[in-house]
């Protein structure tokens, strides 16, 4: 036997579920074709929100004086932006590299044999079992076909060199709100089109509802229940326009159908502990996910392993993952909300603060926004939360955190937080509430 296991594609899932796995001291093959770091580092969270920073800078300079501080003909060098971009990416692509030691990484194609044979180039390698954690792809539109000029998708936005005019977003879930607010911030006329009827669908609506006020009063153009397709969608009058209508899961590598691996429209089918319909073979991360987080495709990667090789044979919970949309605000949410406690029949409890009440808020110059928290009216057990306003991304780890723990509205009220922090909010959103 060649390996313990082979794991092909080093994105979040592959790479984690690597690591892992030499943890437990198993030999171990991660295999890629591409570069290490998938989707997340190359295509995804990391030069996206490399590029959200400096158009956050940029914003932050604009508004010096009202800080006291005078700074004359600021603008975007957007050559310079992608250049950092890229240097960052380079950093942490070999940064992930080196904590491989150990670990066998093959740059090359993968194709599966069988449970337990991989031909890696011309080799043919044994193995006890296999992960699958080949990603996603951009989605595309029916008739609207990408060119890589005037339609573009999210993967070309990196490869920019000038900013344009003018664009338009196709598709308002979280990559087309996080883009808008990017060209907005850089100055860009921009368009965002959703066809359904409020952007980020799924999304506690009246965050959503939040988010669109105010991207409608710094000029974007939102275009709700508004189908592409339309003649009178206007696409014509933009000098882009960049398609964001979700991924899909990559299930394209050799061998995963000649295999008879269970699908469901390109996603591979695991069970309960992320197995497939194969013996031996696993898959996690996008390939085999309703939710394509990069956090969860670690979490799956790793427990993946677990349940491969440790007697635990944990079961897969996505009951409590954090979802992040990098906006100006931010928004942020994890368990429950409002309208899924009122669907579930959940007798609850949302309790409320304005970031306009923070005093941290008000030096930052950030107070549009505010925190829900819905709890079990009955126990005072934290359900979840969505936040829109100031560090939400990273404030909402304190609310995960509360739901698995199931921690009460009083245990969160009799935590001492900081002040002045925009984390103090969390506590100040409960702290007239009953709790147990």
């Amino acid at each position: 036997m060649d390996y313990d296991l082979i794991i092909i594609g080093a994105g979040w899932a592959g790479f984690n579920a690597a690591l892992k796995a030499r943890g437990l001291g198993l030999k171990v093959a991660l295999v890629e074709k591409d570069a290490i770091g998938g989707t997340c580092l190359n295509y995804g969270c990391i030069p996206t929100k490399s590029l959200i920073q400096s158009a956050r800078i940029y914003a932050l300079a604009q508004k010096g004086s009202s800080f006291g501080i005078t700074v004359n003909d600021v603008s975007p060098d957007f050559s310079r932006i992608q250049a950092r971009k890229d240097n960052l990416i380079a950093k942490l692509r070999t940064g992930m590299k080196s904590l491989l030691e150990g670990i066998d990484f093959l740059p090359d194609e993968a194709r599966l044999l069988s449970g337990d044979t991989v031909k890696i180039g011309q080799r043919n390698l044994k193995t006890r079992f296999i992960l699958i954690s080949t990603g996603s792809l951009p989605l595309e539109l029916p008739g609207i076909k990408i060119d890589g000029n005037r339609i573009i998708s999210s993967n070309h936005i990196l490869n920019l060199t000038r900013l344009p005019e003018s664009i338009l977003i196709i598709g308002g879930g979280a990559i087309g709100c996080e883009f808008a607010s990017l060209f907005s911030m850089l100055g860009v006329r921009v368009g965002l089109m959703e066809k359904t009827t409020q952007l980020l669908p799924g999304m506690d609506r009246e965050v959503a509802r939040k988010i669109e006020v105010i991207f409608k009063k710094r000029g974007i153009e939102v275009m709700l229940q508004t189908d592409a397709h339309n003649p009178q969608a206007g696409i014509d009058s933009y000098e882009k326009s960049l398609l964001c209508v979700g991924r899909k899961a990559n299930s394209s590598m050799a061998g995963i159908e000649e295999l008879g691996i269970a699908l469901d429209r390109g996603r591979i089918i695991t069970d309960e502990r992320l197995k497939t319909s194969i013996d031996n073979i696993y898959a996690a991360g996008d390939c085999a996910s309703t939710i394509m987080l990069a956090h969860l495709a670690a979490y799956q990667g790793e427990l993946a392993v677990e349940n491969m090789f440790l007697q635990s044979r944990e079961k897969y919970n996505i009951s409590n993952i954090p979802s992040c949309v990098f906006t100006s605000p931010e928004i942020a949410s994890t368990g429950l909300n409002e309208e899924d406690a009122a669907r579930l029949a959940i007798p609850s409890e949302v309790h409320r603060f304005d970031f306009r009440g923070s005093g941290m808020a008000h030096i930052l110059d950030e107070t549009d926004g505010f925190i829900k928290i819905v709890s079990d009216k009955k126990s005072g057990r934290i359900l979840g939360g969505v936040i829109i306003g100031p560090h939400a991304t990273e404030l909402i780890a304190t609310v995960s955190l509360a739901v698995s723990a199931s921690l009460t509205v009083s245990r969160i009220r009799g935590t001492i937080f900081a002040h002045p922090t925009i984390s103090e909010s969390l506590r100040e959103t409960i702290k007239d509430a009953r709790g147990i």
